[in-house]
C-alpha cells in the first residue's frame, strides 16, 4: 500500500495574484461556506422537500505570524477598500501535493485582525477574507 504525504509548505494561498506567506503554527488557513447547500422542509404529514440554497458566499480565514510581510499587503487591500471601495481581488487556496482547490473571483478583507503584542513574540494575525461566490473542491493527498 502506497504511503501519502502531506506537506503544509505546499498549501498555496494567493490573493490578488500575490502569494501569502508567513503562516502561523497550527491551523493557518480555513475555507468554509457561510450556509448549508440545502435545507429540509418537513410537512405536518411527514412529506419532505429539499430546498436548494442559492447562497454561494464563503470565507477564507488565514492566520499569519505577526512578523509576516503579507500582513502589510492585506492591510493595504483593506485600507484601499474602506477608502475607495475598490479593494476586491481574486482568491485561491490550493494544495500542490493533493487535489483540494478553493477559488473565488471576487474577494475582500471582511475583518482586519486585532493586534496583540507580547514580550515573547509579535503575536498572530487572523485575517477573514469574504467572497460572494466560493467554489470549493475538497480533495485528498497525493501518493508519494
Amino acid at each position: 500500500m502506497a504511503i501519502k504525504n502531506y506537506d503544509p509548505k505546499k498549501i498555496a494561498v494567493i490573493f490578488g495574484g500575490q502569494p501569502i506567506t508567513g503562516f502561523a503554527e497550527g491551523t493557518f488557513v480555513k475555507v468554509e461556506y457561510d450556509e448549508d447547500a440545502f435545507t429540509l422542509q418537513v410537512g405536518a404529514d411527514g412529506e419532505t422537500t429539499r430546498i436548494k440554497n442559492a447562497n454561494m458566499a464563503g470565507k477564507i480565514t488565514v492566520t499569519l505570524m505577526g512578523s509576516s510581510a503579507s500582513n502589510d499587503y492585506l492591510s493595504g487591500l483593506a485600507i484601499t477598500d474602506r477608502l475607495t471601495g475598490t479593494g476586491t481581488f481574486a482568491g485561491l487556496v490550493k494544495d500542490a501535493r493533493g487535489t483540494s482547490l478553493h477559488a473565488a473571483a471576487t474577494c475582500w478583507v471582511q475583518k482586519v485582525p486585532s493586534s496583540e503584542f507580547a514580550k515573547e513574540n509579535p503575536g498572530n494575525r487572523e485575517w477573514v477574507v469574504a467572497t460572494d461566490e466560493l467554489i470549493a473542491f475538497v480533495g485528498g493527498v497525493a501518493q508519494s
